[in-house]
């Protein structure tokens, strides 16, 4: 890390999603980090959205305001698209990838209706995950590895989004335990 604050903007996040049982839950951690320094312990990184009438649900990591252009732009494409979330997330990623003032924000989402499950990020991806968990973000690959192990037992989604994320938070400096869920 160069000690850019644009650099700095990527550490300071975990979010997770996991589907089980005909439900999705979307959890993110609260802490807001610049550099070293811890900003903010309660951010609230995960949003519910209700385009056109269906509900979809959002986690962000990477820069925040860059985030929130992100998620206005989704919303935009989830307007002109209703109940058609991979339509919209490709759209998004076509112009994030395209545009020039869209090339420079660096954040990922990712976005769920409940029935799909996908990461969007800014070189084009839309992904699908495997096994029915997403994660992102400076603390995510340490969620994704303690959801996936979690998705062994009799737990629900959002039992296994919150074990997943305490787990996360106790390894990863980047992330905190003050969690946000939202189950769609």
């Amino acid at each position: 890390m160069n000690g850019n604050s644009r650099n700095c903007s990527w550490h300071g996040t975990t979010i997770l999603a996991v589907r089980r049982g005909g439900r999705v839950a979307v959890a993110g951690d609260g802490q807001v980090t610049l550099g070293q320094t811890v900003i903010k312990g309660t951010a609230r990184k995960v949003r519910r959205l209700s385009p056109g009438g269906h509900e979809v649900v959002c986690g962000f990591a990477g820069s925040t305001a860059d985030a929130f252009t992100l998620l206005e732009r989704l919303e935009k494409k989830l307007e002109a698209a209703p109940g058609q979330i991979a339509r919209a997330c490709v759209e998004l990623a076509k112009d994030w990838r395209t545009d020039k003032y869209l090339q420079k924000l660096e954040a990922m989402l990712i976005v769920t209706d409940g029935r799909e499950l996908l990461v969007v990020t800014g070189v084009g991806d839309v992904l699908e995950p495997e096994h029915d968990i997403a994660a992102i973000g400076s603390g995510g690959m340490f969620a994704l590895a303690a959801a996936r192990g979690l998705m062994e037992t009799d737990l629900d989604a959002e039992a296994i989004a919150r074990k997943a994320m305490a787990i996360a938070a106790d390894i990863c400096v980047y992330t905190n335990d003050s969690v946000i869920v939202e189950i769609i």
